[in-house]
């Protein structure tokens, strides 16, 4: 059964037109069954699908002859004289493959689908060779509306910014946003009935990430280091990133960290959010705070507490509605959130009136007149906040 993603839409309609789509992200989150969808969907039925880990697919790439690889499409059962749509999957398996996309979309007018594990390499792959010929579309794991529509889950778009608290959801829905803090929105796991199945397809999507995006996409030589320090990451969520100690702990040298982190970040492992300021000098100055892609993903490499879990969870809900910054004093008193430079958020399992209180005093020192508190529990009596479980 194919459960449409929100991206989907926009995905179909760029994928009729003449520029090459490019889909890309994190492994397992569900790009080869979107571009398996779209070769249905489109009116263009001459198509063709290509896996690029079938050695023979790869080998087609390999050809120094551009005009033989058209041929070798039509050996397999395109129509010479009509317009082509080629898929090609996983392409960062192909290096030469950019090339070909830009001869063959130039001489034959082949319009070109490709997925790619990683924007670490896609993006630098893509970035002179097809320069205007690209659209890059970026796939993550599902958020808590796509989470419910894979459940078969009935569910309405609610104003969480300007609600208060909605009992009558949180009832129907907690349990499923409870399954969503720990388990995460990777495709598979979301849809596996057992927790020990869920808690394995987890575990592979991380040794899949470290045995072959690691080994493929970079030449680092020590894998373990990368692991170790992913481990490390994962235990620090919600936390500024310090090099230096980081280094200290893992025994890395702080030029390697810090290379490894911009790897984990370019391959989707993590995300590191920038301090809201005025000042732009003070924004480089100051650490940023970071959070993985997938809390159940975090999960499986660290023992995250509640908290963690619940703010890593809702700092990826945050992050799809739009931009996605933190507030810092110097007495160290913070705000988790600021989302599209106008709104104050503050990140509560149980919120209480004098957490309202605290925000509202902390948002003027923003000089951000919004503020909401969001909650992932029912509080007693008070209701002035957002059910997390809202952000759809």
């Amino acid at each position: 059964m194919f459960y449409k993603r929100k991206i989907y839409t926009d995905l179909l309609s760029h994928a009729q037109t003449p520029l090459v789509t490019v889909l890309t992200g994190m492994r397992r989150t569900g790009k080869t069954t979107l571009v398996q969808q779209l070769l249905l969907d489109i009116p263009n039925k001459n198509s063709l699908y290509l896996d690029l880990q079938r050695p023979d697919n790869r080998e087609l790439f390999d050809e120094k002859n551009y005009e033989a690889i058209n041929e070798a499409f039509i050996a397999r059962g395109l129509k010479a004289d009509e317009p082509m749509v080629i898929a090609l999957d996983e392409i960062q398996l192909a290096p030469d493959s950019p090339s070909v996309i830009k001869y063959l979309s130039d001489h034959h007018k082949i319009k070109f689908i490709v997925t790619g594990s990683s924007s670490y390499y896609l993006k630098n792959l893509f970035s002179e060779s097809l320069s205007g010929r690209k659209k890059l579309f970026e796939l993550y794991p599902l958020d808590f509306g796509e989470f419910l529509t894979f459940k078969n889950i009935s569910f309405s778009q609610a104003e969480w910014q300007r609600g208060f608290f909605n009992i009558s959801e949180y009832n129907r829905l907690s349990s499923y946003y409870e399954e969503f803090i720990r388990f995460g929105g990777f495709p598979q796991v979301v849809l596996s009935e057992s927790e020990n199945d869920k808690r394995d397809i987890l575990s592979d999507i991380m040794s899949s990430y470290v045995n072959i995006d690691i080994r493929s996409l970079a030449d680092f030589s020590d894998e373990r280091n990368l692991y170790s320090l992913a481990k490390l990451l994962a235990g620090r969520i919600g936390s500024r990133v310090e090099y230096t100690k980081l280094s200290r702990l893992t025994g890395i040298s702080r030029p390697t960290v810090t290379n490894y982190i911009s790897f984990f970040e370019k391959t989707y492992l993590i995300n590191t959010i920038p301090v809201f300021t005025k000042s732009i000098d003070r924004e480089i100055v100051k650490s940023r705070k970071l959070y993985f892609c997938d809390t159940g993903l975090a999960n499986t490499l660290a023992e995250l507490s509640s908290g963690a879990q619940f703010e890593n969870t809702l700092f990826n809900q945050l992050s799809r509605v739009g931009e996605v910054q933190y507030f810092a004093l110097k007495t160290g008193h913070e705000i988790d959130f600021i989302l599209n430079e106008n709104l104050a958020i503050e990140a509560k399992e149980t919120p209480l009136e004098n957490d309202l209180t605290h925000l509202s005093h902390m948002s003027e020192s923003t000089q951000i007149p919004d503020f909401k508190l969001i909650g992932r529990h029912k509080s007693p009596k008070f209701t002035d906040y957002a059910w997390a479980g809202s952000i759809l």
